[in-house]
């Protein structure tokens, strides 16, 4: 049985050198986005536009997703469906195949991450390799990233020269540009030698069919030009109606994921290589996934799928900030995290995710698209109390309705409780109350309940007045 949300989180909570790796790398990511941010004309418009185009796509999805099929085919590209991420897995796989490939490189991609792509290939017989630099000293740790944008911001530069020098054979070093060397080096040959390439996308084009990827280290055009066979495995979510909008969003994603202007690599990618091209892959497929996303367009969580996965809501929830991302349990942390991964793997099995948070607010001021995140977290755990709470949780929350109806039971029953939590309190403190409050009090003292309620004390007040 896999240890609960409560106990990873409560193994995150004790490791210091955890908690002081996310402090430093979250604090410096905030604060680049807010001077970045400083310095774009109008943010607030540019901003307004970025959400109105997500959210108009997410309107009429289906629509948007037949004209972006089809301006992807007039391009050359191969498009295809997938249900779920066992049948984009089964896909790509077959593609593969056909291909004869035998050796994959990988550009960063979360949806690849959700799908577990790398053990599905291998299992087919081929070798991936991530090329991300995070993600390639996550593959080699055999470890998974903990943030959307910076797969190993929980771990130390001399974590990661250990990890090199153990998976790669070099010498250990814990200078950072002595470590990127060493992965540039090999990296290097299983791009020249790699057949297949595979990357997600940030962003759709529908208006022209327009693949959008971007990242920092130019491995993304490593990966879509050398080799022959180019497959994007997409959310259909990603989409933007047009160049135009493609542009807002652009703006507002490199300040808010790493305090950028742009991104040092945006790549644009209108299908596979042309007569006279002298560079791109012979095919190039797109597989268009679902995996929950047409549930979650159907309900009170639908505005999450105009997430542009900066990671911003990370860097300021200080939950995420205190635990890190592998106590969320699955591809994605966070605020967002706690939203998608219910919607996509189910809420029962996810139902502590949502109660992840203290409502505070700040993911919703950082979102660049101002994505009402708290309230999607509300709608959730109204939707968790209601169907995936333990009966004893159902049954109490049914006893409070019906006693908050009647104001003269109310007052009897909490009467009641107030005497009965008086006797379990020592010195004015309750250290240990029984059943689903023993939650509570197993981390912290609750106050015993005062002798008279404020309205025992209004009433005896008006009394004594003359």
């Amino acid at each position: 049985m896999s240890p609960s949300f409560g106990d990873r989180a409560q193994a995150a909570l004790g490791d210091r050198q955890l908690r002081v790796a996310l402090d430093r790398a979250t604090g410096q990511l905030s604060s680049r986005r807010e001077d970045a941010f400083a310095s774009l004309p109008d943010a607030d418009a540019v901003r307004d536009a970025a959400r109105a185009a997500k959210l108009t796509v997410l309107r009429d999805l289906a629509d948007h997703l037949e004209r972006f099929e089809r301006a992807l085919v007039a391009n050359g590209a191969r498009v295809h469906w997938a249900r779920d991420g066992a049948e984009a897995n089964r896909i790509v796989c077959e593609i593969a195949r056909a291909a004869g490939a035998r050796h994959a490189v990988k550009s960063k991609s979360m949806v690849t991450e959700e799908t577990h792509l790398n053990e599905a290939l291998e299992a087919a017989g081929v070798e991936v390799v991530e090329t991300d630099l995070g993600e390639y000293i996550v593959q080699l740790a055999k470890d998974r990233p903990s943030h959307i944008i910076a797969p190993i911001i929980h771990r130390t530069r001399e974590e990661v020269g250990r990890i090199m020098h153990e998976g790669m054979g070099v010498p250990y070093s814990e200078d950072t540009g002595t470590l990127a060397r060493y992965a540039r080096e090999r990296l290097r040959q299983e791009f020249l030698r790699a057949d297949l390439g595979i990357t997600g996308a940030n962003f759709g084009v529908v208006e022209n069919g327009t693949l959008c990827l971007v990242t920092n280290e130019g491995n993304g055009r490593m990966v879509t030009t050398l080799p022959r066979v180019h497959i994007a495995l997409v959310g259909i979510e990603k989409l933007v109606p047009t160049m135009a909008d493609l542009d807002r969003l652009l703006k507002v994603l490199a300040r808010s994921a790493t305090g950028q202007k742009l991104t040092t690599y945006t790549t644009m990618l209108r299908g596979p290589r042309r007569p006279g091209d002298d560079c791109g892959a012979l095919e190039m497929h797109v597989v268009l996934l679902d995996n929950g996303r047409s549930g979650m367009l159907a309900g009170e969580t639908a505005e999450i799928l105009g997430c542009i996965r900066c990671g911003a809501c990370l860097n300021v929830c200080p939950v995420y900030k205190g635990i890190g991302g592998h106590a969320y349990g699955d591809t994605y942390a966070g605020p967002v995290g706690a939203i998608v991964t219910p919607g996509l793997r189910g809420l029962p099995a996810w139902q502590d995710l949502p109660f992840a948070s203290t409502l505070c607010g700040a993911c919703r001021d950082a979102c660049p698209l101002r994505l009402d995140i708290p309230r999607m977290l509300l709608a959730l755990r109204s939707r968790a109390t209601r169907e995936a709470a333990p009966l004893g949780m159902r049954a109490a929350m049914k006893g409070f309705a019906l006693a908050a109806a009647r104001p003269r039971f109310y007052r009897i029953a909490a009467s009641l409780a107030r005497r009965l939590a008086r006797l379990r309190a020592r010195e004015g403190w309750i250290r240990s109350a029984p059943g689903m409050a023993r939650g509570w009090t197993g981390v912290r003292d609750l106050r015993a309940p005062a002798r008279a309620t404020f309205q025992d004390l209004w009433r005896a007040r008006r009394k004594e007045k003359p």
